[in-house]
Protein backbone atom coordinates (compact mmCIF):
# COMPACT_ATOMS: atom_id res chain seq x y z
CA UNK A 1 0.00 0.00 0.00
CA UNK A 2 1.01 3.64 -0.38
CA UNK A 3 1.38 6.05 2.52
CA UNK A 4 2.64 9.61 3.03
CA UNK A 5 5.64 9.53 5.36
CA UNK A 6 8.36 11.70 6.89
CA UNK A 7 11.58 11.06 8.84
CA UNK A 8 11.25 13.28 11.91
CA UNK A 9 12.97 15.48 12.88
CA UNK A 10 14.64 15.61 9.47
CA UNK A 11 13.20 18.57 7.52
CA UNK A 12 11.72 18.15 4.05
CA UNK A 13 11.71 14.35 4.10
CA UNK A 14 8.13 14.07 2.80
CA UNK A 15 7.68 11.01 0.56
CA UNK A 16 5.08 8.64 -0.83
CA UNK A 17 6.26 5.28 0.51
CA UNK A 18 5.34 1.70 -0.30
CA UNK A 19 4.62 -0.10 2.98
CA UNK A 20 3.22 -3.51 3.89
CA UNK A 21 -0.54 -3.50 4.38
CA UNK A 22 -1.27 -3.59 8.13
CA UNK A 23 -2.67 -6.70 9.75
CA UNK A 24 -5.41 -6.05 12.34
CA UNK A 25 -4.64 -7.44 15.81
CA UNK A 26 -6.46 -7.60 19.14
CA UNK A 27 -9.88 -6.94 17.65
CA UNK A 28 -8.86 -3.97 15.50
CA UNK A 29 -10.84 -2.72 12.52
CA UNK A 30 -9.26 -2.91 9.08
CA UNK A 31 -10.09 0.30 7.25
CA UNK A 32 -9.68 1.52 3.68
CA UNK A 33 -8.53 5.12 3.85
CA UNK A 34 -10.71 7.60 1.96
CA UNK A 35 -9.14 10.95 2.84
CA UNK A 36 -7.03 12.92 5.29
CA UNK A 37 -7.19 16.60 6.03
CA UNK A 38 -4.03 18.73 5.96
CA UNK A 39 -3.31 21.31 8.64
CA UNK A 40 -0.50 23.42 10.05
CA UNK A 41 0.58 20.60 12.35
CA UNK A 42 1.41 18.43 9.31
CA UNK A 43 3.45 21.24 7.78
CA UNK A 44 5.37 21.79 11.02
CA UNK A 45 6.20 18.07 11.20
CA UNK A 46 7.38 18.21 7.57
CA UNK A 47 9.59 21.21 8.45
CA UNK A 48 11.23 19.19 11.24
CA UNK A 49 9.80 21.32 14.06
CA UNK A 50 8.50 18.24 15.84
CA UNK A 51 7.04 14.76 15.38
CA UNK A 52 8.32 11.35 16.46
CA UNK A 53 8.30 8.06 14.55
CA UNK A 54 7.09 4.89 16.29
CA UNK A 55 9.72 3.18 18.41
CA UNK A 56 12.09 1.18 16.24
CA UNK A 57 11.00 2.92 13.02
CA UNK A 58 12.69 5.66 11.03
CA UNK A 59 9.62 6.94 9.20
CA UNK A 60 6.31 8.26 10.53
CA UNK A 61 3.10 7.93 8.50
CA UNK A 62 1.50 11.39 8.52
CA UNK A 63 -2.20 12.22 8.86
CA UNK A 64 -4.35 12.84 11.93
CA UNK A 65 -7.53 14.15 10.29
CA UNK A 66 -8.91 10.84 9.06
CA UNK A 67 -11.80 9.36 7.13
CA UNK A 68 -12.12 5.73 6.10
CA UNK A 69 -14.49 2.90 5.30
CA UNK A 70 -14.41 -0.30 7.34
CA UNK A 71 -13.28 -3.27 5.29
CA UNK A 72 -13.27 -5.81 8.08
CA UNK A 73 -14.67 -5.69 11.62
CA UNK A 74 -14.57 -8.40 14.28
CA UNK A 75 -17.86 -9.67 15.75
CA UNK A 76 -19.05 -7.62 18.71
CA UNK A 77 -17.03 -4.55 17.74
CA UNK A 78 -20.11 -2.44 17.02
CA UNK A 79 -18.90 -1.88 13.45
CA UNK A 80 -19.57 -3.62 10.14
CA UNK A 81 -17.95 -3.64 6.74
CA UNK A 82 -18.96 -0.53 4.80
CA UNK A 83 -19.27 1.78 7.83
CA UNK A 84 -17.79 5.25 7.56
CA UNK A 85 -15.36 5.80 10.42
CA UNK A 86 -12.94 8.35 11.83
CA UNK A 87 -9.97 7.38 13.99
CA UNK A 88 -9.24 9.28 17.20
CA UNK A 89 -5.81 10.94 17.25
CA UNK A 90 -4.59 10.61 20.82
CA UNK A 91 -4.02 7.52 22.99
CA UNK A 92 -3.57 7.78 26.76
CA UNK A 93 -0.35 7.10 28.59
CA UNK A 94 -0.01 3.34 29.23
CA UNK A 95 0.87 4.33 32.81
CA UNK A 96 -1.97 6.83 33.02
CA UNK A 97 -2.01 10.09 34.86
CA UNK A 98 -5.23 10.88 36.70
CA UNK A 99 -6.77 12.56 33.68
CA UNK A 100 -5.95 9.68 31.30
CA UNK A 101 -7.24 7.16 33.84
CA UNK A 102 -10.60 8.95 33.77
CA UNK A 103 -10.88 9.01 29.97
CA UNK A 104 -9.76 12.65 29.71
CA UNK A 105 -6.62 11.78 27.75
CA UNK A 106 -6.72 15.09 25.90
CA UNK A 107 -5.75 16.60 29.28
CA UNK A 108 -2.75 14.29 29.89
CA UNK A 109 -0.48 15.74 32.59
CA UNK A 110 2.72 13.76 32.08
CA UNK A 111 3.40 13.80 28.31
CA UNK A 112 3.22 10.02 28.09
CA UNK A 113 0.43 10.02 25.51
CA UNK A 114 0.92 9.07 21.84
CA UNK A 115 -0.79 10.55 18.78
CA UNK A 116 -1.56 9.07 15.37
CA UNK A 117 0.45 10.82 12.69
CA UNK A 118 2.23 13.07 15.19
CA UNK A 119 3.89 11.36 18.14
CA UNK A 120 5.10 7.75 18.16
CA UNK A 121 2.13 6.25 16.25
CA UNK A 122 1.65 6.04 12.50
CA UNK A 123 -1.13 8.21 11.15
CA UNK A 124 -3.99 7.82 8.71
CA UNK A 125 -2.46 9.11 5.44
CA UNK A 126 -2.36 5.58 4.05
CA UNK A 127 -4.48 3.57 1.67
CA UNK A 128 -5.20 1.08 4.48
CA UNK A 129 -5.05 1.50 8.26
CA UNK A 130 -6.17 -0.21 11.43
CA UNK A 131 -7.82 1.22 14.52
CA UNK A 132 -9.12 -0.13 17.80
CA UNK A 133 -12.96 -0.08 17.95
CA UNK A 134 -12.78 1.95 21.14
CA UNK A 135 -10.93 4.72 19.29
CA UNK A 136 -13.10 4.68 16.18
CA UNK A 137 -16.10 6.97 15.78
CA UNK A 138 -18.90 6.11 13.31
CA UNK A 139 -20.19 8.73 10.90
CA UNK A 140 -23.55 9.28 9.27
CA UNK A 141 -23.32 7.89 5.68
CA UNK A 142 -24.47 11.27 4.39
CA UNK A 143 -21.20 12.82 5.59
CA UNK A 144 -18.94 10.89 3.23
CA UNK A 145 -17.90 14.03 1.33
CA UNK A 146 -17.20 16.07 4.48
CA UNK A 147 -16.49 13.55 7.24
CA UNK A 148 -12.79 14.38 7.07
CA UNK A 149 -13.74 17.57 8.97
CA UNK A 150 -14.50 15.49 12.05
CA UNK A 151 -11.13 15.92 13.77
CA UNK A 152 -11.01 19.74 13.59
CA UNK A 153 -14.69 19.76 14.57
CA UNK A 154 -13.82 17.69 17.65
CA UNK A 155 -11.25 20.31 18.67
CA UNK A 156 -13.95 22.97 18.33
CA UNK A 157 -16.50 20.87 20.24
CA UNK A 158 -14.04 20.62 23.11
CA UNK A 159 -13.41 24.38 23.02
CA UNK A 160 -17.14 25.08 23.30
CA UNK A 161 -17.46 22.55 26.11
CA UNK A 162 -14.64 24.30 27.98
CA UNK A 163 -16.28 27.69 27.50
CA UNK A 164 -19.61 26.43 28.81
CA UNK A 165 -18.05 24.63 31.77
CA UNK A 166 -16.09 27.73 32.78
CA UNK A 167 -19.16 29.93 32.33
CA UNK A 168 -21.22 27.58 34.50
CA UNK A 169 -19.15 28.56 37.55
CA UNK A 170 -21.91 31.14 38.05
CA UNK A 171 -24.94 32.39 36.12
CA UNK A 172 -24.05 32.38 32.43
CA UNK A 173 -26.33 33.37 29.57
CA UNK A 174 -24.05 34.47 26.71
CA UNK A 175 -25.56 36.23 23.73
CA UNK A 176 -22.64 37.18 21.50
CA UNK A 177 -19.49 35.34 20.42
CA UNK A 178 -16.54 36.67 18.48
CA UNK A 179 -14.34 34.20 16.62
CA UNK A 180 -10.93 35.48 15.53
CA UNK A 181 -9.72 33.73 12.39
CA UNK A 182 -11.77 32.26 9.54
CA UNK A 183 -9.72 29.15 8.92
CA UNK A 184 -11.21 25.67 9.44
CA UNK A 185 -11.18 25.93 13.26
CA UNK A 186 -12.64 29.43 13.24
CA UNK A 187 -15.39 28.63 10.75
CA UNK A 188 -16.34 25.44 12.57
CA UNK A 189 -16.35 27.39 15.85
CA UNK A 190 -18.72 29.86 14.21
CA UNK A 191 -20.92 26.96 13.03
CA UNK A 192 -21.20 25.56 16.55
CA UNK A 193 -21.93 29.04 17.88
CA UNK A 194 -24.73 29.46 15.34
CA UNK A 195 -26.09 26.03 16.29
CA UNK A 196 -26.29 27.33 19.87
CA UNK A 197 -28.43 30.26 18.76
CA UNK A 198 -25.79 32.90 19.54
CA UNK A 199 -25.11 36.15 17.72
CA UNK A 200 -21.93 35.10 15.91
CA UNK A 201 -19.21 37.43 14.64
CA UNK A 202 -16.03 36.38 12.81
CA UNK A 203 -12.90 38.51 12.39
CA UNK A 204 -10.38 37.88 9.62
CA UNK A 205 -8.12 40.10 7.53
CA UNK A 206 -9.15 38.45 4.22
CA UNK A 207 -11.70 40.48 2.24
CA UNK A 208 -12.13 38.24 -0.81
CA UNK A 209 -12.48 34.54 -1.51
CA UNK A 210 -15.00 32.20 0.10
CA UNK A 211 -14.67 33.19 3.77
CA UNK A 212 -17.05 36.19 3.92
CA UNK A 213 -19.79 34.24 2.13
CA UNK A 214 -19.39 31.21 4.38
CA UNK A 215 -19.78 33.41 7.44
CA UNK A 216 -22.79 35.22 5.98
CA UNK A 217 -24.49 31.93 5.15
CA UNK A 218 -24.36 30.99 8.84
CA UNK A 219 -26.34 34.13 9.60
CA UNK A 220 -23.18 35.54 11.18
CA UNK A 221 -21.32 38.83 10.66
CA UNK A 222 -17.88 39.09 9.06
CA UNK A 223 -15.42 41.77 10.21
CA UNK A 224 -12.06 42.94 8.85
CA UNK A 225 -11.41 45.92 11.16
CA UNK A 226 -8.80 45.94 13.93
CA UNK A 227 -9.70 43.67 16.83
CA UNK A 228 -9.87 46.40 19.46
CA UNK A 229 -12.35 48.34 17.32
CA UNK A 230 -14.53 45.26 16.85
CA UNK A 231 -14.50 44.21 20.51
CA UNK A 232 -15.21 47.78 21.64
CA UNK A 233 -18.33 47.84 19.49
CA UNK A 234 -19.51 44.28 20.22
CA UNK A 235 -18.48 43.62 23.83
CA UNK A 236 -18.65 39.87 23.17
CA UNK A 237 -19.48 37.49 26.00
CA UNK A 238 -17.22 34.84 24.46
CA UNK A 239 -14.11 35.09 22.31
CA UNK A 240 -12.76 32.00 20.58
CA UNK A 241 -9.26 32.84 19.35
CA UNK A 242 -8.26 30.66 16.39
CA UNK A 243 -5.26 32.46 14.87
CA UNK A 244 -2.44 32.11 17.39
CA UNK A 245 -1.28 35.61 16.42
CA UNK A 246 0.33 37.00 19.56
CA UNK A 247 -1.10 40.51 19.33
CA UNK A 248 -4.62 39.20 18.71
CA UNK A 249 -4.33 36.81 21.65
CA UNK A 250 -3.46 39.65 24.01
CA UNK A 251 -6.08 42.01 22.62
CA UNK A 252 -8.72 39.29 22.89
CA UNK A 253 -8.02 38.98 26.61
CA UNK A 254 -8.95 42.61 27.10
CA UNK A 255 -11.86 42.69 24.69
CA UNK A 256 -14.79 40.87 26.27
CA UNK A 257 -17.76 42.07 28.25
CA UNK A 258 -17.51 41.62 32.03
CA UNK A 259 -17.66 37.96 33.10
CA UNK A 260 -16.36 37.01 29.67
CA UNK A 261 -14.65 33.80 28.60
CA UNK A 262 -11.74 33.76 26.17
CA UNK A 263 -10.82 30.36 24.71
CA UNK A 264 -7.45 30.13 22.97
CA UNK A 265 -7.26 27.42 20.30
CA UNK A 266 -4.49 28.77 18.05
CA UNK A 267 -0.86 27.85 18.81
CA UNK A 268 1.46 30.86 18.68
CA UNK A 269 5.00 30.62 17.31
CA UNK A 270 7.73 31.39 19.82
CA UNK A 271 10.52 33.93 19.47
CA UNK A 272 8.55 37.11 18.88
CA UNK A 273 8.49 39.70 21.66
CA UNK A 274 5.54 42.05 22.27
CA UNK A 275 5.22 44.98 24.64
CA UNK A 276 2.34 44.38 27.03
CA UNK A 277 0.82 46.50 29.78
CA UNK A 278 0.60 43.51 32.12
CA UNK A 279 -0.87 45.58 34.94
CA UNK A 280 -3.77 46.82 32.82
CA UNK A 281 -4.43 43.33 31.47
CA UNK A 282 -4.41 41.85 34.97
CA UNK A 283 -6.71 44.59 36.21
CA UNK A 284 -9.28 43.91 33.48
CA UNK A 285 -9.23 40.15 34.00
CA UNK A 286 -9.59 40.42 37.76
CA UNK A 287 -12.07 43.27 38.07
CA UNK A 288 -14.33 41.88 35.33
CA UNK A 289 -14.20 38.24 36.48
CA UNK A 290 -12.91 37.23 33.04
CA UNK A 291 -11.37 33.84 32.30
CA UNK A 292 -8.75 32.82 29.72
CA UNK A 293 -8.58 29.10 28.95
CA UNK A 294 -6.46 27.17 26.48
CA UNK A 295 -7.90 24.20 24.61
CA UNK A 296 -6.26 21.62 22.35
CA UNK A 297 -6.92 18.08 21.14
CA UNK A 298 -10.08 16.11 21.99
CA UNK A 299 -11.26 12.90 23.60
CA UNK A 300 -13.98 10.46 22.57
CA UNK A 301 -16.77 12.58 24.01
CA UNK A 302 -15.75 15.52 21.83
CA UNK A 303 -15.58 13.39 18.68
CA UNK A 304 -19.15 12.27 19.31
CA UNK A 305 -20.22 15.87 19.87
CA UNK A 306 -18.51 16.77 16.60
CA UNK A 307 -20.32 13.97 14.76
CA UNK A 308 -23.64 15.35 15.99
CA UNK A 309 -22.70 18.90 15.00
CA UNK A 310 -21.67 17.86 11.48
CA UNK A 311 -24.79 15.73 11.04
CA UNK A 312 -26.90 18.76 12.03
CA UNK A 313 -25.14 21.16 9.65
CA UNK A 314 -25.83 21.97 6.02
CA UNK A 315 -23.66 19.46 4.13
CA UNK A 316 -23.31 21.85 1.18
CA UNK A 317 -21.92 24.53 3.54
CA UNK A 318 -19.48 22.04 5.04
CA UNK A 319 -18.30 20.99 1.60
CA UNK A 320 -17.43 24.60 0.77
CA UNK A 321 -14.87 24.53 3.60
CA UNK A 322 -12.90 22.02 1.53
CA UNK A 323 -11.30 24.27 -1.05
CA UNK A 324 -8.94 21.69 -2.60
CA UNK A 325 -9.01 17.91 -2.99
CA UNK A 326 -5.66 16.49 -4.08
CA UNK A 327 -5.21 12.87 -5.25
CA UNK A 328 -2.61 10.72 -3.53
CA UNK A 329 -0.31 10.52 -6.55
CA UNK A 330 0.08 14.33 -6.34
CA UNK A 331 0.49 14.27 -2.56
CA UNK A 332 3.13 17.02 -2.33
CA UNK A 333 0.66 19.60 -3.68
CA UNK A 334 -1.61 19.04 -0.68
CA UNK A 335 1.08 20.19 1.75
CA UNK A 336 1.96 23.38 -0.17
CA UNK A 337 -0.45 26.13 0.99
CA UNK A 338 -2.29 28.32 -1.52
CA UNK A 339 -3.66 31.82 -0.79
CA UNK A 340 -7.38 30.97 -0.77
CA UNK A 341 -7.12 27.61 0.99
CA UNK A 342 -9.42 26.87 3.86
CA UNK A 343 -9.19 23.10 4.19
CA UNK A 344 -7.08 20.98 1.84
CA UNK A 345 -7.89 17.27 1.66
CA UNK A 346 -5.69 14.48 0.35
CA UNK A 347 -7.87 11.79 -1.23
CA UNK A 348 -6.72 8.22 -0.68
CA UNK A 349 -9.29 6.04 -2.40
CA UNK A 350 -12.64 5.77 -4.21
Amino acid sequence: MRAVTVRPPEPDSLALSDLPEPEPTDGELLVDGLAVGVCGTDREIISGAYGRAPEGHRRLVLGHESLGRVRQAPPGSGFAAGDLVVGVVRRPDPEPCGACAHGEFDMCRNDGYTERGIKERDGYAAEVWTVEPGYAVPLDPGLERVGVLMEPASVVAKAWEQVERVGARAWFAPRRVLVTGAGPIGLLAALLGAQRGLDVHVLDRVTGGPKPGLVADLGATYHTDELDKVTSALQPDIVIEATGVGRLVLDAMAGTAPYGVICLTGVSPSGRHLTVDAGCLNRELVLENNVVVGSVNANLRHYRQAAEALAGADAAWLERLITRRVPLDRFAEAYAPAPEDIKVVLTLGE
